[in-house]
């Protein structure tokens, strides 16, 4: 081998590495304004990733956007997807107590326009973002979030499919026939007090009646926020009946990841 082109393919190589080294995940915080009022986001994605690819929006527990909701974001980007972690409160406003979080979570409900106005200005960032192909988008939510997300289903959004964890599944937003594009997953705990069994059935049968590609997952002996980490420190701080289950949240992650799958094949 001479010299030059042994030069030559070390450098290439050195190239190479150079590439791969760069290659990971990126997460941008944005700004966004919905009706004169600044929210925050977090954008996640992988740029070894070539081309679009679906974009999945991630929807906060009831205390606000939060480091869990971001790594929340950053996982699904190391699936190869783009995610957001929006801002449903505005300002980025974020609970240190339950009774502000129920606040926030009381006044966002509130205002179903609002809601979706926020929901739907973050949705289009999302899709404006240059590696998310506009026409694929799911969102996914925790606790108050899976309540949102579930909301935005039922109201026709122009959505490919929605995840709640947790979430809240009696709403005053009921799903109609031929109304409900995106199809439904939802895992709730069967110990949850947030989620009695009333509820659960009272949505299996509205999403029966509305002709909904759904399906539910209880976890028997599961408690609300079975998906967050921080849950039993917040069940010890704050008296909650909440705990983080790690079958379970595992598990829920695993077919959620599969259901995207399907999903954008």
């Amino acid at each position: 081998m001479t010299h030059l082109l042994r030069n030559t393919l070390l450098g290439a190589a050195a190239l190479g590495l150079s590439a791969a080294a760069t290659a990971e995940l990126q997460t941008q915080s944005i700004t966004y304004s919905v009706k004169g009022q600044e929210h925050t986001g977090y954008m996640a994605w992988d740029d070894s990733v070539n081309g679009e690819r679906p974009g999945v929006l991630v929807v906060h527990e009831w205390w606000g956007h939060d480091e869990f909701s971001r790594n929340q974001a950053e996982k699904l980007a190391k699936e190869g997807y783009t995610a957001l972690a929006l801002d449903m409160y505005g300002e980025g406003k974020h609970a240190d107590h339950p009774d502000q979080a129920q606040a926030f979570m009381k006044q966002a409900n509130s205002d179903m326009d609002l809601m979706q106005a926020r929901f739907r200005t973050a949705m289009t960032r999302l899709q404006d973002h240059n590696t998310v192909n506009p026409d694929q988008i799911a969102a996914q939510g925790y606790c108050f979030g899976g309540a949102v997300v579930l909301n935005m289903a039922r109201l026709g959004m122009d959505l490919d499919g929605v995840v709640s964890f947790h979430g809240s599944l009696g709403s005053p937003v009921e799903a109609q026939s031929g109304e409900v594009d995106a199809a439904v997953r939802a895992y709730t705990g069967g110990a949850d007090q947030f989620v009695p069994a009333k509820q659960v059935s009272g949505f299996v049968q509205e999403m029966h009646n509305a002709d909904v590609d759904y399906a539910l997952q209880s976890f028997p002996g599961v408690q609300h926020s079975f998906m967050n980490p921080e849950a039993d420190t917040y069940a010890d701080k704050f008296d909650m009946p909440v705990g983080y289950d790690e079958q379970a949240a595992e598990t829920a992650w695993q077919e959620t990841l599969r259901f995207y799958d399907g999903l954008f094949d």
